[in-house]
């Protein structure tokens, strides 16, 4: 049923300042602003490469008040494509998940995701725009990976064969990438389950609980996302390089609204999505190239 992994939602006091950091650091450009009521929020639309990101500031009471006045700025949600929405309603509908439909999107129940705030929307093919090709990864960390890899392959119509199990022991978890549709895209839930509960992702969930980690883009050229970040002073780090230079690298939290963000070269995510010697492919043949 999801078809692509559409926008990310991020919730800030202050959206006008919040616009032009998406502006400056992914060169996202302004589609609307208008509100989502489900939410209790003024809601501004950018895009990036081909993915939305939703800027969210507090409309009164509601889930994004209630968001930063318990954690500040941060990420607040994440939204999927689906080619039928309304197929979409009724298979959510057959499998108890409660939802509210609003300006033709299924805002689910959040007691259904395992702390993943989730909106679902029709998917629409759009040119990219900006210094990314799009978002294809939200980290959901959870408690217990099995139960929900388990619930998302029912409730979002996924074929669990084409999941791609996950570990790491730099960052402290397990897990599984919940792939859409691979071999074709990238696009997933990845869901994370602590193993070391001393790093960074741990200590996340300890004060959190079962809840959204960061998202993750795709890009042709990582190097030119580090100038931009550079020239802004940001907080980021490097992580890999390879013989085609910088693969991947992470935007820190200050620099980003609150939000980690994992930045990966095109096919270079491959490595640890089920297809590595892709991967490694794409690499030698740009290595060859410059």
């Amino acid at each position: 049923m999801l078809k692509r992994v559409d926008r990310i939602q991020i919730a800030v006091a202050d959206s006008n300042a919040a616009e032009r950091v998406v502006a400056e650091v992914f060169g996202a450009e302004l589609i609307r602003r208008d509100k989502a009521a489900p939410l209790g929020a003024r809601r501004t639309t950018m895009q990036a490469g081909t993915s939305f990101l939703e800027i969210l500031e507090p409309d009164g009471a509601g889930a994004v008040q209630g968001f930063l006045s318990k954690w500040g700025t941060g990420l607040f949600g994440a939204g999927f494509s689906v080619d039928d929405p309304a197929a979409a309603a009724d298979h959510l509908t057959k499998c108890g998940v409660g939802f509210e439909q609003s300006a033709g999107q299924l805002y689910l129940d959040a007691a259904a995701t395992f702390g993943m705030r989730t909106v679902i929307s029709q998917h629409r093919e759009r040119v990219p725009v900006g210094a990314i090709k799009w978002a294809y990864e939200v980290t959901n960390v959870v408690g217990d990976w099995q139960a929900a890899s388990a619930r998302y392959a029912r409730i979002f119509g996924l074929d669990a064969a084409k999941f791609s199990p996950i570990e790491s022991k730099d960052f402290g978890y397990t897990g599984m990438l919940t792939l859409f549709d691979p071999p074709a895209r990238l696009d997933r839930v990845e869901i994370t389950q602590i193993t070391d509960p001393n790093l960074a992702m741990g200590r996340f969930h300890q004060r959190r609980g079962d809840s959204l980690y960061m998202f993750f883009v795709e890009t042709d050229d990582v190097g030119a996302l580090e100038k931009r970040l550079q020239e802004r002073g940001a907080r980021f780090a490097a992580h890999r390089r390879d013989e085609a230079g910088l693969a991947e690298l992470f935007i820190h939290p200050s620099a980003f609204l609150g939000v980690l963000v994992g930045v990966s070269r095109t096919e270079h995510a491959w490595l640890w999505s089920g297809d590595p010697q892709r991967a490694r492919r794409a690499a030698t043949a740009r290595a060859l190239k410059s």
